[in-house]
């Protein structure tokens, strides 16, 4: 049995599995389609958040980033787990209480206010579609290298999957879909992590490997201890200590940890059960599932690093492994010989070249090993390494995507061909399962905020829901688009600035009108506008407008900027409700209520 077949099988028989949960679990009612009808286990929903909150950033680049970055990639990490105790301490139980069934008819009816209602619908759609591009690039990456085409027709593949199960099953579908999705992802994920521990550790718990010894004859020595030593040799930093400056460390984080807390489709997933008791449970059981895979990802980031350098560095091409050329065709790695020797040479801008040749001395230089024909498959994506062909400076040859390393790593590794189609399948699922929560959110937010709440009141149920999944289809569409013409180059980056965006737009405003009286319309409006407006204007400048590293603000990268923007909807939301009335009393008092524990109140009247 060939590689693709076994692909297509365990990808097939993933797909079956969840098709057939969305036509079975087909929402009846708009209470099933925004909620699954309140009634999920919190076992069966802290599953579902989990594979809703496990998304392609997650899965396919985070550990990539993490074997190219090191240590600097820990932002993800701590700013990931971090936000989801913050989301959970700091914000569900109370939102739950309140009852409503999205982020934006918490904000609508706590600031009394249609305006506020529609600038939170208005910000739903920027966070939502930021987030969701970095699904369909994650789709787009695996279709392209299950079915060697490009990632344009693999996003349009994926994107059509999506569109038909969560547009058909909303949230009862999609809930009971993610919990399947969360099994594969964890198989996926874990199973080739223990192989390749055990193969280059010894030690079969991944955990224990990474900090355990690396063996070669009969010397031992520490594997992190082993990897900075292969990465200062080759020019790169020490694999366990930053580049990043601290303060771009810490917005980093802090903006993944508050955007975290505002994202409203990981909210929404706390009103699928049945009280506040339950979304205590189902938080515990998320946090646990989680971190199953927030575990795993720094040991599969380390792996996989030496695993390409084992492989690749100092091959010759002819040499090379068949993988490597699959790859290529796909456009997810590309080599240049630069020096004309064959031979496939990974280094960093610490490494100064061994061997120059005169081709690198003014004259125009010519690569025949580029222009054979089974070089003219590299397309596009190695641009950025084929545009410094010509710095003598630069010693590297070999180019590959954050995104593809995960993928890689069983191959590199030379896993059962059933390990890799687990792997597949895996992949598949974290991006579908978060795109479809990402697609429900965006529907749920233009049909009910703001065709029901503001538009068009006298809407039906059944109005309602087809004008939800036609919200559906132009989401993906433009989602769609984005994925193959992404703003950024990593999956991991481009929904970073997503959480970027809600923290400096949904944190603090939800923050503010759980806990504050005081808190009202004017400011809530006025806060989350100048937050996400700022936050808006600084990724696309430096995004799209030509800004320069040199102009960051105090060296605040885009990625964490929406910190800034948070400490702005702060300061803007309480100076301006310091000058204006306060809130109606009842709001005042709904405020005081969400804050007393159930049975408390009806205990006092006894």
């Amino acid at each position: 049995m060939t590689q693709g077949l076994l692909n297509f099988i365990f990808i097939g028989i993933s797909f079956v599995l969840y098709i057939g949960i969305a036509i079975k679990s087909r929402a009846g009612s708009t209470k099933e389609y925004y909620t699954a009808g309140g009634g999920v286990s919190p076992l069966a929903n802290g599953m579902a958040t989990a594979a809703d909150w496990m998304s392609a950033a997650t899965f396919i680049s985070m550990a990539g980033t993490i074997a190219l970055s090191g240590y600097d990639a820990s932002r993800f990490l701590m700013g990931w787990t971090g936000g989801f105790v913050l989301l959970t301490i700091l914000m569900v139980p109370y939102l739950r209480k309140f009852g409503k069934a999205t982020v934006p008819d918490f904000i609508g009816d706590r600031y009394y206010s249609k305006v506020a209602r529609g600038v939170a619908v208005v910000c739903a759609i920027f966070i939502c579609m930021t987030y969701i591009m970095g699904q369909m690039r994650g789709v787009g990456v695996v279709f392209s290298q299950l079915f060697g085409i490009g990632i344009p027709a693999g996003v349009l593949i994926g994107a059509s999957i999506v569109f038909f199960y969560a547009g058909l099953g909303g949230m009862k579908g999609i809930t009971y879909t993610q919990v399947a999705q969360y099994c594969v992802m964890a198989f996926a994920y874990t199973i080739p992590a223990i192989f390749i521990a055990l193969a280059l550790t010894g030690n079969v718990i991944p955990q224990l490997g990474l900090i355990g010894d690396y063996t070669v004859g009969d010397t031992a020595v520490p594997f992190l201890q082993k990897l900075n030593n292969i990465n200062i040799e080759l020019g790169f930093q020490e694999y366990t200590s930053g580049k990043m400056s601290k303060i771009n460390m810490f917005c980093i984080t802090a903006a993944l940890m508050c955007g975290t807390a505002g994202l409203p489709h990981v909210i929404v997933r706390f009103f699928t059960v049945k009280n506040v008791s339950a979304v205590r449970k189902s938080a515990c059981w998320t946090l646990l599932f989680i971190a199953v895979i927030y575990l795993t990802a720094p040991a599969i980031g380390a792996f996989s690093r030496v695993n390409l350098i084992q492989k690749l560095h100092a091959t010759p091409y002819a040499d090379a492994p068949e993988w490597f050329k699959d790859f290529e065709e796909t456009g997810q790695m590309a080599w240049v010989d630069k020096n004309n020797d064959g031979i496939i040479q990974y280094f960093g801008p610490g490494r100064s070249r061994i061997k120059t040749s005169t081709v690198f001395l003014g004259k125009s230089p010519t690569y025949p090993a580029y222009d054979a024909p089974e070089r003219q498959r590299i397309g596009s994506v190695g641009q950025r390494l084929l545009a410094n062909k010509f710095d003598d400076s630069n010693p590297n040859e070999l180019w590959f995507g954050n995104d593809i390393m995960v993928m890689a790593n069983p191959h590199m590794a030379g896993l059962p061909m059933w390990v890799i189609a687990l792997l597949m399948a895996g992949c598949i699922a974290a991006a579908l399962s978060t795109a479809a929560g990402l697609l429900l959110v965006l529907s749920t937010s233009i049909s009910h905020d703001l065709m029901k709440k503001i538009v068009k009141p006298d809407l039906t149920d059944k109005e309602e829901m087809t004008y939800a999944r036609i919200a559906s289809f132009i989401a993906l569409a433009v989602a769609a688009y984005f994925g193959i013409n992404p703003p950024s180059a990593f999956i991991a980056k481009t929904v970073a600035f997503a959480f970027g965006l809600a923290a400096s737009s949904f944190f603090p405003t939800l923050l503010i009108g759980i806990f504050s009286k005081r808190m009202n319309r004017e400011g809530a409006i006025s806060g989350m506008l100048a937050g996400i407006i700022f936050t808006i204007c600084y990724i696309v400048y430096f995004q799209f407008l030509g800004g320069t590293k040199e102009q960051y603000f105090f060296g605040i990268t885009p990625e964490g900027i929406g910190f800034i923007g948070m400490l702005i909807n702060f300061a803007v939301s309480f100076s301006v409700s310091a000058f204006t009335p306060p809130p109606p009393l009842e709001i005042q008092k709904m405020v005081e209520d969400i804050h007393i524990p159930s049975g408390v109140a009806e205990a006092s009247h006894h």
